[in-house]
C-alpha cells in the first residue's frame, strides 16, 4: 500500500542519482505501509510497526541550515496500532532514533526545506535506540556527511537507506520487538567511462551490548560500547532481509569470497571508511 498526502510528498526519487536506484523492498514478500514524505519514503512493516527500509534524496550542494522544528506525532495516515510511538519511549533510557536524519531532506527553497525537516518528526521515521547508543554516535551520524564531501568533487547527490534489521529473536519491550541492529546503505554517482557509474557502501550499527531488556524492564549497563561496521552491502541485504537491486553490484568495499561477501571492517573514525 502506497500512502502520499498529496503531490508535495512525492516521496523518494529513484532516479535522482542519474542511474536508477528503485526503492528498497522486504525479500520475503510481506505486507507493507509505503509511506512517501518529501523528498522521502519510510517502507513500514505494519506487524513490526517499525520501518524495514528507509529512503531519502540529498543534494547537498542545496543544504539549508534549517532551524530545528517539529514535534514527534503518529502519521494520521495509517492506524495508530501500526505505529510503535509515545509510549515506547516514555519513562525510559529509549531514544526516538531518527532514520532519515532530520537536516538529509533539507535542501532547496528555505520553506520546502522547513517541511521536509519537520516530516521526519514522525513515528515510522524513529526507532528506538538505547539512549547511550544514540547520543553517542557520532561516528553513525558522520557517515553520511562523510560519503557527501567524497560525492561532492561530482554532482554532490547521495541517496541514503536507513533501517533497523528487523531479527525475529529481538527482544520485547511494552508489547514491541526492540531492534538490536540497524543499516544504513550511501549511494551516490561518479564518472565511468562516458558515463555515471552507481556506487554504494554499507554500515552496520549494533546496540546489542547495551541492550539489557528483561521482564519488561530496560536496563543500561554503564559504559557499555555499540559497534560500527563497514559491511558488503550484500551480506546487508541477507541480514536484513531486504532487496537491494543495484546496490550490492555497486559496492565499493573489496570482496574476498566467492560468493560476493567481505570482510565486515571495525569503524573507529570516519579515516576506517573504504569508499573505493
Amino acid at each position: 500500500m502506497t500512502i502520499s498526502a498529496d503531490t508535495a510528498d512525492a516521496g523518494y526519487d529513484p532516479a535522482f542519482l542519474g542511474p536508477e536506484v528503485p526503492l528498497p523492498v522486504p525479500a520475503d514478500g510481506r505486507g507493507i505501509r509505503e509511506l512517501r514524505y518529501p523528498r522521502f519514503t519510510v517502507v513500514l512493516d505494519p506487524v513490526r510497526r517499525l520501518a524495514v527500509t528507509t529512503a531519502v534524496n540529498i543534494d547537498g550542494s542545496a543544504l539549508r541550515d534549517v532551524p530545528r522544528t517539529g514535534d514527534w506525532r503518529l502519521d494520521e495516515r495509517i492506524p495508530a496500532s501500526e505505529q510503535a510511538g509515545p509510549e515506547i519511549y516514555a519513562r525510559n533510557d529509549l531514544d526516538r532514533g531518527h532514520l532519515v536524519r532530520r537536516r538529509d531532506p533539507g535542501w532547496g527553497e528555505p520553506v520546502t526545506a522547513r517541511v521536509a525537516t519537520e516530516a521526519t518528526f514522525r513515528y515510522p521515521n524513529a526507532a528506538p535506540q538505547v539512549n547511550v547508543f544514540n547520543q553517542s554516535k557520532d561516528l553513525w551520524l558522520g557517515l553520511e556527511d562523510h560519503v557527501l564531501a567524497y560525492a561532492e568533487a561530482t554532482d554532490a547527490r547521495v541517496s541514503v537507506f536507513t533501517a533497523p534489521v528487523l531479527d525475529a529473536d529481538d527482544p520485547r519491550y511494552r508489547g514491541l520487538q526492540v531492534p538490536r541492529r540497524f543499516y544504513k546503505i550511501a549511494a551516490w554517482a561518479d564518472d565511468g567511462v562516458g558515463t555515471l557509474q552507481l556506487r554504494s557502501a554499507g554500515f552496520v550499527l549494533d546496540q546489542s551490548d547495551v541492550l539489557r531488556l528483561e521482564a519488561e524492564a530496560l536496563a543500561v549497563p554503564p559504559l557499555a560500547a555499540f559497534r560500527t561496521f563497514q559491511a558488503p552491502v550484500a551480506d546487508i541485504a541477507a541480514l536484513a532481509g531486504v532487496d537491494l537491486g543495484p546496490l550490492a553490484s555497486a559496492d565499493v568495499l573489496a570482496t574476498t569470497t566467492a560468493r560476493g561477501g567481505g570482510d565486515w571492517r571495525p569503524l573507529r573514525a570516519a579515516e576506517d571508511i573504504s569508499l573505493g
